[in-house]
């Protein structure tokens, strides 16, 4: 048992880094001299480089809402799993917890594809996604395994 909690809480810290870091590095989309994420757009120069602040466009503050609020689930079924771990009778299961954790991988999955639907428009066409972005998708399901193993699972003493 001790085995598959260690497992379920390595599983639930890989997708909360893959969120933090899909949420924060600026690579969502690069190019030969540009990178661009939810928060800003950088191109490089001979001499130097530029940052421009993110579109004020709706439908990008939309994505910045939606992966913020996947890593506050995400956190806050963390937290509910510990607190539920030490404080839910034998043979019950963690509901909420699994629930905030489902409820993190939908939000992330909307706003990539909410990203991925609508970026073209502010993105150059020449523009390939990045790994920022790749990250974004990969921890999706790891967030939906995690949240159903949560539901699914059990307390025992």
């Amino acid at each position: 048992m001790l085995l598959l909690l260690l497992g379920i809480i390595l599983l639930h810290v890989a997708a909360l880094v893959l969120l933090f870091v899909s949420t924060i590095v600026s690579v969502w989309t690069s190019g030969d001299s540009n990178t661009s994420d939810l928060w800003r757009n950088c191109t490089l120069y001979a001499v130097g480089h530029s940052c421009n602040p993110a579109s004020t466009g709706e439908w990008i503050q939309a994505v910045q809402a939606l992966m913020i609020l996947s890593i506050i689930f995400s956190c806050l079924s963390l937290f509910l799993f510990f607190c539920q771990l030490f404080t839910l009778q034998k043979g019950g299961r963690f509901f909420l917890t699994g629930a905030f954790q489902i409820l993190a991988s939908l939000f992330v999955m909307s706003g990539a594809i909410i990203y991925t639907v609508l970026s073209p428009e502010w993105v150059p066409e020449k523009n390939t996604f990045g790994y920022s972005y790749i990250l974004a998708w990969v921890a999706c399901p790891l967030a939906l395994i995690s949240g159903l193993i949560y539901v699914i699972l059990r307390k025992r003493e």
